[in-house]
């Protein structure tokens, strides 16, 4: 495995590899590898001829300075499972590398960056569309792998490819989840014994709400969803709620949009969680 730190040297490295007519699977981190990250990897590697992942704790998509400085940050221990599933290129700049100067591009992604995490996490989304475009320019991929787990990011990077003609294909991946439902999160490591014992009452709440689905309203389903965490003490619900899959907009009918998704933030103690599920 190649790792580098600066953006010339992996340009030049991996331009070789496309003037050979060589593909180039992309798994863009911020490091704190599972196995939700790495099963987006071996995807990544078995459909393309070189995988290339990028380590980038992103200072700009952080709205909360105190969780930035509370990520979870282990190269060697991230370099460890990157070996395992065959990664040929890391990329791991400092932010120095990939931000010399002050940040102010903006971006216009319309309502699907200003509802759910786009409404609680203020900035948020252009920090990541700022890094993700600069990393798409610096890898130049063929494709590109993002776990649903994020799926308003998923939405932002898919608008982001479209307005900027970016040539790259974007590879959504399903959730990987722990044996007890859990969603696979970096954060999940800074849960205590106690917390995570009970996190997943998260995925239980949207399976039950999937199930209910099927002879209640939206509205009934968010309201059901609601009462249930409120007889939950340990967490705090952010939000749930019930939208279309495309443009994440709230919906009141199931007839009115062809996908349909549950989508829930939560606060367990001092850690904030996010899950989706599929409706229809």
């Amino acid at each position: 495995m190649k790792i580098f730190e600066k953006i010339a040297d992996t340009k030049a490295y991996l331009q070789q590899h496309n003037n050979n007519g060589k593909t180039i699977g992309f798994v863009p981190t911020m490091g704190a590898l599972h196995e939700g990250h790495l099963e987006l990897m071996r995807r990544a590697k078995n459909e393309n001829d070189i995988l290339a992942v990028s380590v980038f704790v992103n200072p700009i998509q952080f709205n909360n300075p105190e969780d930035l400085k509370k990520y979870p940050r282990d190269l060697q221990k991230d370099i460890d499972k990157l070996e395992q599933v065959g990664c040929d290129v890391l990329f791991s700049p400092e932010v120095e590398e990939m931000y010399p100067g002050s940040v102010t591009k903006q971006y216009d992604f319309g309502s699907v960056e200003t509802v759910m995490e786009g409404a609680f996490r203020k900035g948020h989304f252009n920090g990541v569309a700022v890094v993700v475009e600069k990393l798409f320019n610096i890898i130049q991929p063929d494709r590109a792998y993002f776990g649903e787990k994020d799926f308003q990011q998923l939405a932002i990077i898919k608008r982001l490819v479209e307005m900027k003609n970016i040539p790259v294909r974007i590879i959504p991946c399903p959730i990987v989840r722990e044996k007890d439902g859990l969603a696979m999160s970096s954060r999940n490591s800074r849960l205590n014994e106690q917390e995570r014992s009970i996190a997943p009452f998260i995925y239980q709440t949207l399976v039950k709400s999937k199930e209910k689905s099927k002879n209640m309203t939206p509205d009934e389903i968010r309201f059901m969803v609601e009462n249930m965490f409120a007889d939950q003490k340990e967490f705090r619900l952010e939000y749930f709620e019930v939208a279309d899959d495309v443009q994440l907009h709230p919906v009141y009918d199931w007839s009115e949009s062809k996908g349909v998704m549950g989508f829930i933030a939560v606060h367990l103690g001092n850690i904030r969680l996010i899950d989706n599920i599929r409706f229809i």
